[in-house]
C-alpha cells in the first residue's frame, strides 16, 4: 500500500505509488501507526534532494520523527509552499536567500522567510491553502493555477494538467485572462528570476508532446 506522503500543488497529502523527484518535510504529521493526522506542524516547510551524503532512513513515518514527503518536482513543491533546504541544497538556499532579500529587504534568515511564506500559503482563520488572483499572461513558467478545481502548470504558451505521475493534458494558455494562482506570490517572483535549482524544476513529462 502506498503511503499518504505525496504532496499535490494544492498542498494536499495523497497516497500514490510514484515517489516524485523532490523530497521534503513540514514537521511530524503522522501518529505512531503512520496515519496522517495533520497537514503541517510548524512553519518550516522545506524541499530537499532525494539523495544526500548517502543518508537513508527506513522505515518511513517513524513515530515522533518528521514525515517524509515527496513532490513531483520543484514547481510542485513551490506551489505547495515549500522552499529549498539549507542543508542538502545549500547553493540553492543561498541563491534563494539572495533573491528573497531583494524582494523583502527586512527579512533576514530562515525564520523570517518561513514566517512570511506561511502567511502567503495558509489562511490563518481556516488553515486552508491561500490562493490569489493575477493576470495569466504575467505568470512565469513553473507557476500553478487552478482551473475547474484542478492544478495546471504554466509552461510557455501552454497549460499542463498535474497528476501524481506527471503532466498529462495540455491546453493553450489563454491570453488576457485573470487566473486563480496557487503558487505563493513570493515564490512566483523567485520563478520569474530564472530559477534553476539543483533538483528538477519540472518533471520530464512537461516536455512531452501528445503524439
Amino acid at each position: 500500500m502506498p503511503l499518504r506522503n505525496r504532496v499535490t500543488p494544492l498542498s494536499e497529502l495523497v497516497a500514490d505509488s510514484g515517489r516524485g523527484l523532490v523530497y521534503g518535510n513540514r514537521g511530524c504529521l503522522h501518529d505512531d501507526r503512520g496515519n496522517i493526522r495533520r497537514r503541517y506542524a510548524g512553519k518550516r516547510w522545506i524541499a530537499c534532494r532525494l539523495e544526500f551524503r548517502g543518508w537513508l532512513r527506513r522505515p518511513l513515518l517513524q513515530p515522533g520523527r518528521f514525515t517524509e514527503l515527496f513532490f513531483l518536482d520543484e514547481a510542485t513543491a513551490f506551489a505547495a509552499g515549500h522552499r529549498p533546504c539549507a542543508l542538502c541544497r545549500r547553493a540553492d538556499y543561498d541563491r534563494f536567500g539572495s533573491l528573497w532579500r531583494r524582494l523583502h529587504p527586512g527579512d533576514a534568515g530562515a525564520d523570517a522567510i518561513d514566517a512570511r511564506l506561511h502567511g502567503e500559503r495558509v489562511a490563518l482563520d481556516t488553515r486552508a491553502q491561500r490562493h490569489h488572483e493575477a493576470p495569466l499572461d504575467d505568470l512565469p513558467d513553473g507557476a500553478f493555477v487552478l482551473r475547474d478545481g484542478a492544478p495546471w502548470l504554466v509552461r510557455g504558451a501552454d497549460l499542463l494538467r498535474w497528476t501524481p505521475a506527471g503532466y498529462t493534458a495540455r491546453a493553450p494558455r489563454p491570453s488576457r485572462e485573470q487566473a486563480r494562482v496557487i503558487t505563493p506570490p513570493s515564490l512566483l517572483s523567485v520563478l520569474a528570476a530564472d530559477w534553476r535549482p539543483l533538483v528538477p524544476l519540472l518533471h520530464p513529462s512537461a516536455d512531452r508532446r501528445p503524439t
